[in-house]
């Protein structure tokens, strides 16, 4: 008698169907275990920590900002009377003063006539409202509109938007107070720049001082650029708002036209801001007057955004103007009225900064010109140890910044 058998069975492959029967064997789960490391969890909580507190500080940043963009664009006035032997000090002093005493004479000079012009609209209004009334009715689209128009009644329309006008007032006392906040804050880092770059560079390793000093040099190059594309713009509008009106014969031209360069600084509401106070000049003068302002002043806003800021701002930036026009619809989107002002420094301070600290993107390779940019980089970075071997941050910051501004100029010459 034989003992019983008592092995397995052997497995029986899928494909074979010459066995009594077939066993189905259980399949062995897979376990996929991830892990995240420490530095990783700690990263990420520094990274949501730090954009908690960028937002909650996002009106100092923009003061900031305002006071580096303010401190650059003067910078260039100061430098110019420095060489010609005045003190630092001195320089500072007679530029803001005359930033200050410009700033009050356009206002005198403006604001007044302004206030003249709303005026004589107010008072000019039930006639104004009576002639659109009659105009509304002599077509039967808009005749549901001459009634309209005849039954205004302010005293409920000024109490539906009481808080809104208390909202826009806030506004504007805030941002006056965080421009004049910027304005000082630029005075003290102009007064104090020597100590705060000899601060900035001490934190900075040596080896890193030249492409630093590059980067501040290539920074005040974009804010000189964005501040020239600002003032071709406004005097571009304020010409042609100055031709329009005294073409049309509308008094106070030149005043009317100055606050309307002066205007055109803003993104987005600044086309209400510019053609209000035309339209409201030219109200006086007839429909057709008035219309003729409207629709002039609305085809130049457009040509204005659509092409003339991308070309004007693409060549003070070196920006492409598919470029230009992204960043500027972004940033409005983003941040409104003061991403739509900022958006084009940062997008040429974003370019510079893979250009001079070269980041390597996916889809480049390294070129001839990238490395003889290398070559001289080595070669500055080996002058300057040398010239500063012992010297404090403050005094090598100087040497830095000067080796820096040579360089460019000598590598803009080619392209000029």
């Amino acid at each position: 008698m034989s003992a019983p058998d008592n092995r397995a069975p052997a497995d029986v492959a899928p494909g074979n169907r010459n066995g009594p029967e077939q066993e189905i064997l259980p399949r062995r789960t897979r376990v996929i275990r991830i892990e995240i490391a420490p530095w990783t969890i700690f990263s990420l909580v520094l990274i949501i920590a730090g954009l908690w507190i960028f937002m909650r500080l996002l009106p100092v940043v923009l003061v900031l900002v305002g006071a580096l963009m303010i401190a650059g664009a003067l910078g260039p006035a100061v430098e110019w009377l420095e060489q010609r032997g005045v003190r630092r000090v001195a320089a500072i002093a007679i530029v803001f003063t005359v930033l200050f005493v410009a700033t009050v004479l356009l206002f005198v000079l403006t604001i007044p006539e302004l206030v003249n012009q709303v005026r004589s609209v107010i008072s000019m209004e039930p006639a104004l409202r009576e002639r659109l009334a009659v105009w509304f009715a002599q077509t039967p689209l808009t005749a549901s509109l001459a009634d309209t128009m005849r039954n205004v009644h302010y005293d409920s329309l000024i109490k539906s938007s009481a808080a809104s006008v208390l909202t826009f007032f806030s506004l504007v006392v805030k941002g006056v107070a965080y421009g004049v906040g910027a304005i000082f804050l630029a005075l003290y880092m102009m007064l104090d720049r020597d100590r705060l770059r000899g601060a900035l560079f001490a934190v900075v390793p040596r080896t890193h001082h030249i492409r630093l000093s590059r980067i501040l040099v290539n920074l005040d190059t974009i804010v000189g650029g964005y501040i020239r594309g600002q003032a071709t713009t406004c005097i571009l509008m304020a010409a042609f708002m100055f031709v329009l009106l005294t073409a049309c014969g509308i008094p106070n031209a030149l005043v009317i036209a100055v606050f309307g360069g002066l205007a055109d600084v803003l993104p987005y509401i600044g086309i209400f801001i510019t053609m209000g106070p035309a339209i409201a000049a030219a109200l006086p003068y007839g429909a057709v007057i008035t219309l003729v302002v409207f629709l002039l002043m609305l085809a130049y806003e457009e040509f204005e955004s659509r092409v003339l800021v991308p070309v004007v701002y693409g060549r003070a930036l070196r920006l492409p103007s598919s470029v230009v026009l992204f960043s500027l619809i972004a940033g409005a989107t983003l941040f409104g009225i003061v991403g739509a002002l900022l958006a084009l420094p940062v997008a040429a301070t974003t370019l510079m900064l893979i250009d001079k600290l070269r980041v390597e993107l996916p889809g480049e390779t390294e070129q001839a010109g990238d490395t003889e940019m290398k070559i001289k980089d080595a070669r500055s970075e080996r002058e300057y140890e040398r010239r500063t071997e012992g010297m404090p941050a403050e005094a090598a910051s100087a040497i830095a910044v000067e080796m820096s501004g040579s360089r460019k100029k000598t590598e803009d010459e080619p392209a000029a």
